[in-house]
């Protein structure tokens, strides 16, 4: 469904991605881990075009994406979660949710996507008039989400979903992640500094060091691996 070739992304002289292949087949949980600053959260911004690769290929279903505007993307089908959940905090629950559906106009469907997203997140239902700033982190960031969804996308990235929550919380998100995944058969592109959770839920998995693909195999046996449970998992 998505592949990178060779993908080189730069913010000004600085090289952030030196050259990275990798592999989302459809209806697949895929997640990319690494430390801080290996350059996972612009991997996904390379694919949603907000910081375009300047050499390589990014291909969706075998057509090119580089050099298209993010809301072309996101007309392809491709939503992003980003890092930080910034949702627009002085809108309701409702109206963050309407904008996620901005490049759509089918309304018996958007009405039927708010519907399920509220059943994913029966708080937000509760919460439909209430500002997004007010709301806790865990409940922005199933906004978040919930906003993306909104899109309809054949392929969710998800930047650090877990960041800054509170354990229940974040098991509470895993959960719904793969909810969205088994039930709609969407596909999902996963960073996560998590590493140990992001892997249960995945199928496969990458590992990132210094802008570079370093591993890639099942999730399952990237959670039995000798080097990635003493970088990442913290065994």
């Amino acid at each position: 469904m998505l592949e990178l070739k060779s993908v080189r992304t730069y913010y000004g002289n600085i090289q952030a991605l030196k050259g990275i292949d990798l592999v989302v087949h459809r209806g697949e949980i895929i997640t990319l881990i690494g430390a801080n600053g290996a350059g996972k959260s612009t991997t996904l911004m390379s694919v949603s075009g907000i910081v375009p690769p300047r050499s390589g290929e990014i291909l969706l279903d075998g057509e090119s994406v580089v050099g298209m505007n993010p809301d072309r993307i996101v007309s392809l089908g491709i939503s992003q979660v980003p890092e930080g959940r910034h949702i627009f905090p002085h809108l309701t629950v409702r109206e963050n949710l309407d904008l996620g559906a901005l490049l759509r106009s089918d309304r018996a469907g958007i009405r039927q996507d708010i519907e399920y997203v509220f059943d994913l997140f029966p708080i937000l239902a509760e919460r439909r008039r209430q500002a997004g700033g007010t709301l806790s982190g865990g409940e922005q960031q199933m906004l978040a989400i919930s906003r993306a969804i909104m899109a309809r996308p054949q392929l969710l990235l998800l930047d650090e979903p877990s960041l800054g929550l509170a354990p229940l919380i974040v098991q509470q998100i895993f959960e719904i992640i793969s909810q969205i995944n088994s039930e709609n058969g969407t596909t999902i592109f996963l960073v996560e500094q998590n590493a140990n959770q992001a892997l249960k839920v995945a199928h496969r998995g990458y590992v990132m060091e210094n802008g570079r693909i370093t591993l890639a195999d099942t999730a399952e046996r990237l959670l039995s691996n000798e080097d990635v449970k003493n970088a990442y998992l913290g065994v």
